[in-house]
């Protein structure tokens, strides 16, 4: 390797807005996300629906001649 090119690397912490915190190595010093493994449905298994404004019932609406036949 050349001596003087490569950003530093050190251990890091990143943390999640649900205050999970994973160690990690990295170039950056701190690293925040929204979103992480022990929060994310996918992994969790809770599915968390957020319905604004009733789009869910106006799609269904829209569609549902379609269903029918």
């Amino acid at each position: 390797m050349k001596e003087g090119i490569h950003p530093e690397y050190h251990l890091t912490a990143i943390k999640c807005a649900c205050g999970n915190t994973v160690e990690a190595g990295s170039t950056k010093a701190d690293i925040s996300v929204e979103i992480c493994s022990a929060c994310h449905p996918f992994f969790t298994g809770k599915q968390k629906l957020v319905d604004t404004a009733g789009r869910i019932e106006r799609f269904r609406k829209k569609y549902e001649k379609y269903q029918k036949k």
